[in-house]
């Protein structure tokens, strides 16, 4: 299937962890934070709502495939409040899920916290380059937003996709909001999933083309952000996803040639491993520069769909790994469930299954600066050492190859 693990797609793994929760837990809200980004650029971002006329909806064929996007760019600083992790709506949803699975209240979980970006400042001028996010299966773009954060602070504009009906909840600004539809996952349903992933990306694209040229395609026509148009190179495009959305990103490329990089953060890229289902991309590889990161025990060793997209990738590629890291590593889950163990008194090996036993803060870190040198090499053209070999500053990262 697209991701290697099976984890509760809502924002923390609640499940996994309910039966070890206290009997009373505190009534106080965990007091959740991601790390701030890095670079030398205030954060900006933006909401864009699209609506593809052309396409019915998959999963509700009666009615017409919309889109919430977020997008973080390059901005001049601002005194202004920070955007929330997730809007009001979205946040209750998620909240009232897994509280439910960790039997706390739901008040004691804030995902409404406020994150690096301030909404709608206007754009730094010059052109950027634009890395596409596509987040887990089921999971909400939000659970990338500390990685687009840096990239966006580095000089990218980064645009994460709600792949709507599939998380839990996708708000529209209307106030609607668009529940899980996704039926039962089986192979043919994984690569319906798969084939909508595909269009959605190839569709956003489009729509920040008629950014880029001057238009607004947000379905509302609300104001933008000065300068978020004229910043977009689309020239020069990337691609990167978690779990499915990394399968996403390889099938994007293989269907698009407007993308130019990506990279998979530990998604399988079968539809079904033991039959030999495997996607385009592992099947014909691409030829363009692509980025493998994976951890715990998996890895290109253990994944036949890796191996499959090895022997038939012509481009540059890269295997690194985090043997110390899990599956939601590569998700702000890495800065999150930790914080949730403290506050619920959890012993470590308990959230080890959802993030490894790597120091948090090296993890992200680590991942920071390898995506960065990955894009920066391969978008911006400056090559970067630190994708030449082991690096002492990130000792939890290996090279496979």
């Amino acid at each position: 299937m697209t991701g290697k693990r099976v984890l509760v797609p809502t924002l923390l793994a609640g499940v996994a962890l309910a039966a070890a929760v206290p009997a009373a837990a505190s009534p106080s809200p965990v007091r959740f934070e991601l790390p701030a980004p890095t670079g030398p650029h205030a954060v900006g971002t933006t909401e864009l709502h699209l609506v593809d006329h052309a396409r019915p909806d998959p999963w509700l064929p009666d009615t017409t495939r919309e889109l919430m996007v977020t997008v973080r760019y390059p901005a001049t600083p601002s005194a202004d409040d920070a955007a929330p992790f997730m809007p009001p709506a979205v946040a209750e949803a998620i909240a009232a899920s897994d509280a439910r699975a960790l039997r706390i209240d739901p008040a004691e979980l804030d995902y409404g916290f406020a994150t690096h970006s301030v909404p709608d400042v206007p754009a730094v001028p010059g052109r950027r380059p634009v890395v596409l996010y596509s987040p887990g299966r089921g999971n909400p773009r939000a659970l990338g937003t500390g990685l687009a954060e840096q990239l966006a602070s580095e000089g990218y504009v980064v645009v994460a996709i709600d792949h709507t009906h599939e998380p839990l909840a996708v708000r529209f600004p209307d106030g609607r909001v668009a529940p899980r539809a996704v039926p039962r996952l089986t192979t043919e349903v994984n690569k319906k999933l798969m084939a909508t992933r595909t269009r959605d990306a190839g569709f956003v694209l489009d729509q920040l083309a008629v950014l880029a040229a001057g238009g607004n395609p947000d379905a509302g026509g609300r104001s933008l952000p000065p300068g978020l148009g004229r910043s977009l190179d689309l020239s020069r495009v990337g691609v990167v996803g978690h779990s499915a959305g990394g399968f996403t990103a390889g099938e994007a490329m293989v269907s698009d040639r407007r993308i130019d990089a990506g990279a998979n953060l530990d998604g399988s890229m079968a539809y079904d491993q033991a039959a030999g289902d495997f996607g385009r991309v592992a099947e014909e590889g691409l030829d363009r520069p692509f980025l493998l990161m994976s951890a715990g025990d998996h890895s290109a060793a253990s994944d036949l769909s890796w191996q499959r997209f090895l022997a038939r990738h012509r481009a540059w590629v890269r295997q690194l790994h985090l043997p110390d890291g899990e599956h939601s590593s590569f998700t702000d889950h890495q800065s999150l469930v930790p914080r949730l163990a403290a506050h619920l008194g959890l012993d470590p090996a308990v959230t080890a299954p959802v993030v490894g036993t790597v120091d948090p803060a090296r993890s992200t870190a680590a991942q920071r600066a390898y995506l960065t040198a990955f894009f920066d090499q391969h978008l911006r053209h400056r090559p970067r050492r630190l994708l030449d070999g082991p690096s002492d500053r990130h000792p939890d990262v290996r090279f496979l190859g």
